[in-house]
């Protein structure tokens, strides 16, 4: 089977898509959802925040899953529990059971970014990752664009609860698609030699035969960097992820008609930002830049791109609006591309996914603070000084990134 890598790459793109349709469906009805059980702003944050604690707790969790069991098993698990935990969102009766399967959706999600970041550092060569990377994350921001018009027509035509239903039994199809092909390179009966070779004569990972204690990556600064890099840098993406509907509503008079039209576009410019990204520091990789000056010289720019957050708020028009999010989403999507690769380009292939579940934890602790600290700020000021802080927060996670990230391998 010719470019087999891709076809795992593109498998991997699938189920981020459904990973996000199934995370975007709270996000959609929140309109609806918030009228049918009298919920606050607070409430909500509430919600997304029991979302966000199982997430934190299962980002660690997940990636020694996947480390334990390998991917293919550890994948598997995940999205069987996510996937029956979308679909148990279809028999809430009150906010409260809202929360419950929220949290029970987050436990399974979490599996997603660990397993297929193990996945690409088993398949591709170091100067593709980012890439692959950008490619399969790039289902994110394709299911964040597909969930408003999809979740509003199907909420509209069916119900509510039955939009839940059907996205959730998504991730069951895509399943049987995953058990059939993934195997390691090593072991894959449909994978060529020449494809083999190329793969592992164009990894330059440290490998070592040594295990590597779990509690030892804590020694690394290179852990510190990512972890608390992504806790201020991931909540800028939950916040538009969560929040984009309601702010259309409630601040610009969206109806949920609008809501489908629109929320839709700042995600086609984050998918269009993923590939971007992945390309971008390959590119300087292929013309002489060290891999981390190249993931950092991208990152910088794409902090910067961000701060266009801080005038979406102020400017009066509603197009100019969304046109502002857009950037920030096509900025924050090409920094993820590079800040996701880095465990693959740091470390030891049999603990890149308890190095990047780390990572999560650090992303999902913040996403969790600033979603809560939005429901305060929303019920009682406005969305001004949210907006400015998530345009700051991003130049803040690269400054921590320059310090810890260092041009050397982890040594500790």
């Amino acid at each position: 089977m010719p470019h087999l890598r891709w076809w795992i790459a593109a498998l991997l793109f699938l189920a981020t898509v459904i990973n996000y349709v199934d995370r975007q469906c709270l996000s959609v009805l929140a309109p609806v959802l918030r009228e049918e059980f009298g919920m606050t702003a607070s409430d909500y944050s509430r919600i997304l925040s029991a979302f966000m604690l199982a997430y934190l707790i299962m980002q660690t969790g997940s990636g020694r899953l996947m480390d334990w069991l390998g991917t293919k098993a550890g994948f598997a698990i995940c999205i069987i529990w996510w996937s029956a935990a979308a679909m148990l969102h279809a028999a809430a009766r009150s906010a409260m059971h809202l929360g419950l399967f929220r949290f029970l959706l987050g436990l399974g999600e979490a599996g997603n970014w660990p397993g297929a970041v193990k996945a690409i550092a088993e398949w591709f060569p170091t100067r593709e990752r980012a890439f692959a990377i950008g490619l399969f994350n790039s289902g994110s921001t394709v299911g964040a664009t597909v969930a408003p018009p999809l979740v509003a027509w199907l909420a509209l035509t069916y119900g509510w609860r039955n939009a839940f239903l059907i996205t959730g039994a998504s991730g069951f199809l895509w399943l049987v698609l995953w058990l059939i092909l993934y195997r390691r390179p090593e072991k894959h009966p449909w994978l060529r030699r020449s494809e083999l070779e190329l793969i592992r004569a164009g990894q330059t990972d440290v490998r070592t035969t040594e295990k590597i204690a779990w509690r030892s990556l804590f020694r690394y600064r290179q852990v510190w960097a990512l972890v608390l890099g992504r806790m201020l840098a991931d909540p800028v993406w939950w916040f538009y992820v969560f929040w984009l509907p309601e702010y259309l509503k409630r601040e610009r008079d969206f109806s949920l008609a609008m809501i489908g039209y629109f929320a839709w576009i700042p995600f086609l410019a984050a998918d269009i930002g993923n590939l971007t990204g992945g390309a971008a520091s390959g590119l300087l990789v292929k013309r002489g830049f060290q891999v981390l000056r190249a993931r950092k010289t991208v990152m910088f720019a794409c902090a910067l791109l961000m701060m266009a957050g801080i005038p979406a708020v102020l400017v009066r028009e509603a197009g100019a609006a969304v046109a502002l999010i857009s950037l920030v989403t096509f900025a924050y999507s090409a920094w993820a591309a590079n800040i996701l690769t880095l465990p693959a380009d740091l470390f030891p292939p049999q603990i890149v996914a308890s190095v990047s579940g780390l990572s999560g934890t650090g992303a999902a602790t913040g996403g969790m603070l600033f979603t809560l600290i939005i429901g305060y700020v929303v019920d009682r000021f406005s969305y001004v000084p949210v907006f400015t802080a998530a345009g700051l927060m991003p130049l803040a996670s690269f400054a921590i990134i320059l310090w810890g990230v260092r041009l050397r391998r982890a040594s500790g």
